[in-house]
């Protein structure tokens, strides 16, 4: 099978421009999935009336979204514990400082304490959308922690912990919605992959397992509701947060590889960019849009591949090991290199 690799991208060349909504209907259908562009929606604020969770959104791209989708005319629920970034600790403060900024510009939102880590607090943040705003249209799942480790390195609870508020709790906030989605025939679900995973980062067994099988996940989702008029997409997004800067120069140079940097001033990382697209896939506008995958960095929004056939082999009956031993460098393990070859 094929890695997931970006397929086609769309580059909005003013930076430090922000995709508005309107450049996104007119270049997502045709220049990344084939089809025709969209029309926008009579109203500016595309998603009123409409109700939003978003997990993690105390912080970083998390904070973007969530006030992003209030500036669009969503009422949202700013789910977060406010924990450090390894997930130790609880603090209120980050999630009702972005309800408070929500407020001021007008909007409505209100937060959530609740850890994604837990069925109950998945539910209780699902719930807290229904009291207090009457239903629940977009899930969007943020939140997360960093525990990296070399594999010989990591302990179990290490691994626990990062798959909990991962992968989990992606699963603990999209399975309850899923049910009031399937009851009322309609709703957007935004996951977090990352091409720690899809790529494979090292230092990050954990980070990466979980953000891998969240896409894969998310495609099984987008098929499982197609029928119901819900979506599933995932982001694997790019951005210059406390989460990148914990991570040491050297491991930064070590995945840089051997590109030449782009140029000064055309691309951009900040944390906000990522949400115009997480806030058009919520939209009615993205409703013929599901199971997929989107590399979104500052200015640029990729689609990525999904996992496909590449080479094969086969022969009329089993193979031996002496068999494949001899045509496998040949045909198969042609070009294959170690992608990570001891050190001397």
């Amino acid at each position: 099978m094929t890695l997931p690799r970006r397929v086609k991208t769309i580059y909005n060349s003013a930076p430090p421009a922000t995709w508005e909504p309107g450049q996104l209907d007119a270049q997502v259908g045709p220049s990344l999935l084939g089809h025709p562009p969209v029309e926008g929606p009579d109203s500016s604020k595309r998603l009123e009336g409409k109700v939003a969770v978003v997990t993690g959104a105390g912080r970083g791209i998390g904070r973007g979204v969530a006030k992003l989708l209030a500036s669009q005319g969503a009422a949202v629920v700013v789910a977060d514990v406010g924990a450090a970034l390894d997930g130790d600790g609880e603090d209120s403060t980050p999630a009702a400082q972005v309800v408070e900024e929500i407020s001021e510009l007008g909007g409505r939102a209100v937060a959530s304490y609740h850890s994604v880590a837990t069925m109950e607090g998945g539910e209780n943040i699902v719930k807290t959308a229904v009291e207090e705003f009457g239903r629940l249209d977009i899930v969007v799942t943020a939140a997360g922690i960093l525990r990296d480790r070399m594999l010989f390195n990591m302990t179990e609870q290490e691994w626990d912990d990062v798959m909990g508020v991962h992968l989990k709790g992606t699963f603990s906030v999209v399975q309850p919605a899923s049910e009031i989605f399937k009851e009322q025939g309609g709703g957007r679900i935004v996951t977090f992959s990352s091409v720690s995973g899809l790529y494979g980062y090292g230092g990050q067994a954990n980070y990466g397992a979980a953000k891998d099988a969240i896409a894969g996940f998310t495609r099984v989702v987008a098929k499982d509701l197609a029928r119901h008029g819900v979506t599933a997409n995932a982001i694997s997004p790019g951005a210059q947060t406390r989460m990148t800067d914990s991570i040491p120069d050297s491991t930064k140079d070590m995945r840089k590889g051997e590109f030449l940097p782009a140029p000064e001033g055309t691309l951009t990382t900040e944390p906000e960019q990522v949400a115009p697209m997480i806030a058009w896939l919520a939209s009615d506008q993205a409703a013929d849009v599901t199971g997929r995958i989107f590399h979104t960095v500052g200015n640029r929004v990729s689609l990525m591949n999904s996992p496909e056939q590449g080479r094969s082999i086969h022969k009329a009956g089993r193979w031996t090991v002496e068999e494949l031993a001899g045509v496998f460098p040949e045909t198969i393990g042609m070009d294959l290199v170690n992608p990570a070859p001891p050190q001397d």
